[in-house]
């Protein structure tokens, strides 16, 4: 009810001020109608006819605080009462003090206007700035747009202005405009259309004016109105569908301000439309409905500057305020003239000066207060500020083509060269450091006076990036071109788009083509992640270029969103693997968990890629392309086996050697005569588990043990049939802290740190094991030994051994032990809410708790990746060693580790295995042929490779949130099993 009242009393405002209810946005927002209507009153009872002239006058000069310029501002303020001003270039500070001092010197408050088309930085110097609006126009998500001109309010207000001369919403359709060009949004109107809006809404709501220009539209002309009057010769039709669209638009939207061009429309009226009735009253009021502020452009413009008692024939014409005349005292003379010949009524002037009052309240003027001159630097230049830059310029970047797929880098390929055309290296340094830390590339400085040289260095490359950070671009539009029809290139911009259309045959031989649109280290580091795969570009270009591109063309680069290739090019049923979604959904409806990736590659190339459902049951995070799981014993094969795989392969020890000639340890134990071979088969005679962490547990502070068989008040946490655990228990200190510190350097959970000796104490109790007979028994142990075994050898951790010599060089970007080093947190796959033992959720620290109390590190546990990583592993297995164009393993030793089987169980060499014997006990699905070979993981994961199909299946969950021992409904519903039957089933024959 209140609502409908104030609605009612600003529709009473309203027909005051000569507007309908429909109007501006900013008087529709005024909350107090009835104390703007005495405000205005109040004021236009003081005023004099000429004040009231006055008011519809905006007065330009420059920010010069000089004795002169103080006088004569305030000559223009006390003498001939000018409603606004408008100051040209100069210095914020300065700009300030000019403000307060003229607003202490107005008897109404001055409505002081700015023409900030990129920000303040066009006009004042040392403050932000913002990218072009021909820039902006590529991005795709307007509520950047709407943040821009909410910032850019915040700044007008730091400064004291109520008033910016933007947006732009001329459509840039004609390339020889020499004045809009940049200026513009773009080429559609509908597009342009969108961003006007959008950037209006940020600023008006941020309080101040926007007015939009240049009516009815400048950008298909070839003159500048500062020089002459340019003319839009169309007919009304096409004025409709493209100058006068986005105008229309923004004043649907409720946009408050206008400005009209000196432009000859002489399809809409005969005189130059900021003194045309016909293009003002006409078309822009009756036809349009506006009923904002009609603002003229600068009234010293050539384009109309020529005729006599210009002011006064724009207030006839319909404009509500007068920018920037030449002479005011002249000027304000001819208007009063007007009046007196009653060619201007006292009645037009009141109704124009009510309008200019309503909008300075509702703009806060009737409350002003002298703007805070300290800090104004600090005020404008923001943590907040620098990130929307940063943002708006990411969000800008447009990849136009990528015809050989470079987008993201193969990173396993070398022979990569970037070829920078640049005035120095330093400034072409960020992007060639941020590419260098991804993956190893040589780096070239493109020299006009050099071209052979460089064409004869480039010559081995096998894929060349080039940059250009300069206008100068022809001299290399020959080499650019001869080199893109030779090989795959890369052409970055990080100038002006415009720059590409002085090499048009590189642009149309070149496989990928990126627009950065700017140089800044930010941007540049931006890009090159692009090209790494851990940034996206999804920008559209703003208008034609080079021939080549239509406004609209882009492609959108999103490491979350794969490329699609079709089944059945590879031989399978995309109707049959498409059962596979149910399956996967099953498994998130029965509980088995909260989301999965499954991935299905033929012949090295995705067939079948889905992520489903979310990180956990209360469906926040959904899973991604590059979301991190916990492998858990997949690490057995895809690190440890590896390092063991790599260093076999090198002769650094064979199979029947002993362990203990490795690890010393074990001589003169039980386990001296243990084999590697025998490790691998899981046939060691070890026990299949070791509660390793009860010394880190105080078990005097539990009541009882720490397990019992059956529950009590005190154990009431069923782990496993019979197997219930302590509620309540205190760590041992000796090992374990709540803090972190130099001795407890070791995290194992968000508040769990230990003391990194604490892995000697886990090697102890494996060497103090008893052995049970060498038949086959699984046991996690085997490949705990083997880390040793790999890290004595090697010379250094194994993870560090694994970074060097197959992660980093096969360009597996998301894999990592002790994940939160490298990855954050959203980014990782939570696999338990409430462990038991460490207490709390665990995502980012692995579930196994003997890896956790090995530091992370371990050679049964530990690793976390995606299902593109662990893909990539397998399929240099597949591929006998080889990923990219470098080998890895031999393809001796791949074949030897991918076929050997234990003569006493299903067990390959450190590979699991279809048991084609008993299949009803087989981890795979009944189609699997023997020659498979892969793992599984206790968290829900798997991969298996099969060398006879050139198939690969990876699936990775999380099936052990919220709780790692609940009923496995994974195996209890087959789903594994299940996806990788249908994967079978959908082989053509």
């Amino acid at each position: 009810m209140k609502r409908q009242v104030l609605c009612s009393v600003v529709l009473c405002l309203l027909a005051v001020a000569g507007i309908s209810a429909q109007g501006p946005a900013l008087l529709n927002g005024i909350r107090d109608t009835a104390a703007c209507r005495k405000w205005v009153d109040r004021q236009m009872e003081r005023m004099t006819l000429k004040q009231k002239v006055g008011q519809l006058f905006i007065y330009t000069l420059q920010p010069v605080v000089t004795q002169y310029n103080k006088n004569v501002l305030r000559k223009a303020v006390e003498d001939y009462a000018v409603g606004g001003l408008l100051f040209t270039g100069g210095e914020a500070r300065k700009q300030v003090q000019l403000t307060n001092y003229a607003q202490s010197y107005a008897s109404v408050p001055l409505m002081v206007t700015f023409d900030g088309e990129w920000g303040l930085g066009m006009r004042l110097k040392g403050t932000p700035s913002f990218p072009y609006n021909r820039v902006l126009g590529c991005i795709q998500n307007d509520s950047l747009l709407y943040a821009y001109g909410k910032e850019v309010a915040r700044q007008c207000h730091t400064v004291g202005v109520q008033v910016n001369f933007a947006p732009v919403a001329d459509v840039d359709n004609n390339p020889q405009n020499p004045v809009i060009n940049f200026r513009s949004f773009g080429s559609d109107p509908k597009r342009v259309a969108d961003k006007v809006v959008s950037y209006t809404r940020g600023l008006e709501e941020g309080g101040v004016l926007a007015v939009c220009k240049h009516f009815p539209g400048h950008g298909d002309t070839e003159i500048d109105s500062h020089k002459a009057l340019p003319e839009l010769s169309f007919d009304r039709s096409r004025l409709d569908s493209i100058e006068l669209y986005p105008f229309r638009k923004a004043i649907e939207a409720g946009i408050g301000g206008v400005m009209v061009g000196h432009l000859h429309a002489p399809v809409l009226g005969e005189e130059p439309a900021s003194i045309s009735q016909q293009v003002i009253m006409h078309t822009l009021i009756e036809e349009l409905r506006f009923q904002g502020l009609v603002v003229t452009d600068a009234l010293e413009m050539k384009g109309i500057a020529g005729h006599d008692d210009v002011c006064a024939l724009a207030l006839m014409a319909g404009n509500d305020m007068l920018l920037a005349p030449r002479n005011l005292k002249k000027e304000i003379d001819g208007v009063m003239t007007a009046l007196k010949k009653g060619t201007l009524s006292k009645e037009e002037i009141d109704r124009k000066c009510r309008k200019v009052l309503t909008f300075k309240y509702a703009l806060g003027l009737s409350d002003w207060h002298d703007v805070a001159e300290d800090g104004i630097e600090e005020k404008l230049q923001t943590p907040e500020l620098s990130e929307l830059q940063q943002e708006l310029a990411k969000a800008a970047v447009t990849v136009l083509k990528d015809s050989s797929a470079l987008l993201p880098l193969d990173l396993s390929v070398s022979g990569t060269v970037l070829l920078s055309v640049s005035s120095s290296l330093s400034e072409a340094y960020p992007f060639y450091n941020q590419l260098h830390q991804g993956f190893p590339l040589s780096w070239i400085h493109a020299d006009a006076d050099s071209l052979e040289v460089i064409a004869t260095r480039l010559r081995p490359a096998q894929r060349i990036l080039v940059a250009l950070h300069s206008q100068e671009v022809e001299p290399y539009a020959s080499l650019l071109e001869n080199l893109a029809a030779d090989k795959p290139l890369a052409l970055v911009c990080f100038e002006d788009m415009k720059v590409l259309e002085k090499i048009p045959e590189a642009v149309r031989h070149a496989s990928t083509v990126v627009l950065a649109h700017s140089d800044e280290a930010y941007l540049q580091r931006e890009v090159a992640d692009l090209f790494l795969g851990n940034a996206c570009a999804n920008g559209r270009l703003s208008i034609p270029l080079a021939g080549m591109f239509k406004a609209g063309s882009g492609i959108t680069i999103d490491p979350d969103a794969p490329r699609k290739y079709c089944p059945a090019d590879l031989g399978m049923d995309a109707s049959i693997l498409a059962h596979i979604d149910s399956i996967a959904e099953e498994g998130i409806r029965l509980g088995t968990y909260p989301g999965c990736h499954v991935m299905v590659l033929r012949e090295g190339l995705p067939v079948y890629n889905k992520c489903f459902g979310y990180y956990t049951y209360e469906g926040k995070n959904p899973v991604k392309e590059n979301s991190l799981y916990d492998l858990a014993s997949l690490t057995k094969v895809t690190a440890t086996l590896l390092a063991v795989m790599k260093l076999y392969d090198e002769g650094k020890f064979g199979l029947t050697d002993r362990v203990s000639d490795y690890l010393p340890v074990l001589k003169k134990t039980d386990k001296s005569r243990i084999t590697v071979q025998d490790l691998l088969f899981h046939e060691s005679g070890l026990p299949a588990y070791l509660p390793f962490y009860e010394e880190a547990v105080d078990m005097k502070s539990c009541k009882g043990e720490l397990f019992r068989k059956k529950p009590d008040k005190n154990h009431t946490l069923k782990l496993a049939e019979n197997v219930y655990a302590c509620n309540d228990f205190r760590y041992n200190p000796e090992w374990v802290s709540h803090t972190p510190s130099a001795e407890y350097s070791l995290q194992v959970a968000d508040s769990l740190f230990l003391k990194p000796e604490f892995s000697q104490h886990v090697m102890e109790q494996i060497v103090k094991a008893p052995l049970k007979g060498k038949s086959y028994r699984y046991s996690c142990l085997n490949f705990m030994l083997l880390k040793e075994m790999v890290e004595k050898i090697a010379g250094m951790p194994m993870d560090s051994y694994l970074d060097s010599v197959f992660y980093t060089p096969m360009g597996l970007r998301h894999i990592a032990f002790r994940p939160l080093r490298k990855f954050a947190k959203q980014e990782i796959v939570p696999s338990v809410e409430e462990d038991y033992l460490r207490g709390g959720p665990l995502q980012g620290f692995v579930q196994d708790e003997a890896a956790a109390f090995m530091g992370g590190v371990s050679g049964n546990a530990g690793l976390f990746a995606t299902a593109h990583d662990v893909a990539k592993i397998a399929q240099m297995w597949l591929d006998k060693g080889i990923c990219g164009d470098r080998r890895y393993l031999s393809r001796a030793t791949c074949e030897l580790f991918m076929s050997l089987k234990s003569r006493s169980s299903r067990r390959g060499l450190g590979f699991d295995k279809p048991d084609v014997d008993h299949p009803e006990n087989s981890p795979c699905a009944p189609e699997t042929p023997a020659s498979v070979f892969g793992h599984t993981g206790y968290t829900g994961t798997c991969v298996w490779v099969d060398p006879e199909h050139d198939l690969i299946f990876v699936f990775l969950s999380n099936r052990t949130y919220p709780s790692a021992f609940g009923p496995n409904n994974l195996v209890r519903y087959n789903i594994r099993t299940r996806i990788q039957q249908a994967m079978y089933q959908s082989l053509m024959r």
